[in-house]
């Protein structure tokens, strides 16, 4: 979460009660501009919200189509895409498989995502290029697109190290400048920048101490001639701690690994009549979630109890003591369809900054 929010639109506004699934359940204000433009490019063109919501010392920007479905505990919008890809990255990251989508509903069901929401799941991310589909005989089976099995990837890697330890003193920089014309682009720009890891550090200006692939950042915004991006370091009289703090919200951060702390952490032995798979599922989505509000700040810059370092021990601990049990399940219930091995892929990586 992030602090120094700047208003980005204001059309209608309502006070509702949202639930952000692993963080508090709050009343809030939102404002909501209704619009029939994708959050990108490469989305079809359909019916939407782009909403806003503010609340507890935080804001989030994010958009909610009219085939998203809440759970019946009301988490996240677009949970059932969140689960459905921790179960691929969990167990069928590396492989070349097709998963059937009877198999991949009743995975879903024992986390109380139903049929309707199941289906419309496969269809939205199909249409985006994160799903492919394929059929043998009257069966359609879903398997990763090579751009996703790109980011699960890279998320592997992220899940299993969630404190920065290893800083060097750098932070990637970038500033733009967008007319009131453009405030429908400097909206996604934002929202885009929010989901990166970056904090506003003043108008214009967003930082983040991971290094980003700006280029991919920039993916389908129509915004680069209006940003400059670069690597720094700070100098005097900044103080990193005090810009950390009034760029991130450090109390909405804690209380997130602190809330996954309290589900997790007095967890040592599976019961025998426990869904296994359902408990890693829930574990694993969880934890995922919580690490895109993460922006990876420097250990040495944060309070000396940060809960991070604890729950990122408990995440491993947990995520080793369900792997075997919960492939054992995966094995005995799921129908799967050999696929040909793709051709390497050589192309030249993107700038970064």
């Amino acid at each position: 979460m992030f602090k120094n929010s700047h208003p980005i639109s204001s059309h209608t506004s309502a006070t509702i009660k949202v639930n952000f699934g692993s963080q508090a359940t709050i009343t809030t204000t939102m404002t909501i501009l209704l619009s029939g433009q994708p959050p990108t490019g490469d989305l079809p063109r359909r019916r939407c919200l782009t909403i806003e919501v503010t609340g507890g010392g935080h804001r989030l920007g994010g958009r909610m189509h009219a085939d998203d479905e809440a759970d019946p505990a009301g988490a996240t919008w677009q949970r059932p895409q969140a689960l459905l890809l921790n179960f691929f990255a969990a167990h069928f990251l590396g492989r070349t498989e097709a998963v059937y989508s009877g198999s991949l509903i009743d995975v879903l069901a024992r986390v109380g995502v139903g049929e309707h929401a199941a289906r419309s799941t496969f269809s939205r991310m199909t249409r985006r290029g994160l799903l492919e589909r394929h059929r043998e005989g009257k069966r359609v089976y879903l398997s990763l697109t090579e751009h996703t099995v790109n980011v699960l990837e890279e998320g592997a890697e992220r899940v299993k190290q969630a404190v920065n330890r290893s800083w060097d003193g750098h932070w990637t920089v970038l500033g733009f400048s967008l007319p009131e014309t453009r405030r429908s682009d400097r909206h996604l720009l934002r929202s885009r920048l929010a989901w990166a890891g970056f904090g506003p550090l003043q108008n214009g200006l967003w930082i983040t101490p991971r290094p980003i692939d700006v280029d991919r950042l920039l993916d389908g915004l129509d915004v680069a001639e209006n940003v400059k991006a670069f690597r720094a370091t700070t100098l005097h009289p900044t103080d990193i701690h005090e810009m950390i703090s009034e760029t991130w919200d450090l109390a909405e951060l804690s209380a997130g690994y602190r809330e996954f702390l309290a589900r997790w952490d007095s967890v040592d032995t599976i019961p025998s009549d426990e869904d296994i798979l359902a408990r890693q599922l829930r574990m694993h989505t969880e934890w995922t979630l919580l690490l895109r509000t993460d922006p990876g700040l420097p250990l040495e810059h944060l309070p000396s109890d940060w809960p991070a370092v604890r729950a990122e021990h408990v995440f491993l601990r947990m995520r080793s003591l369900f792997a075997p049990p919960a492939n054992r399940e995966v094995s005995g219930i799921v129908d799967r369809l050999p696929l040909p091995r793709p051709e390497p892929d050589n192309r030249s990586g993107h700038r970064s900054a």
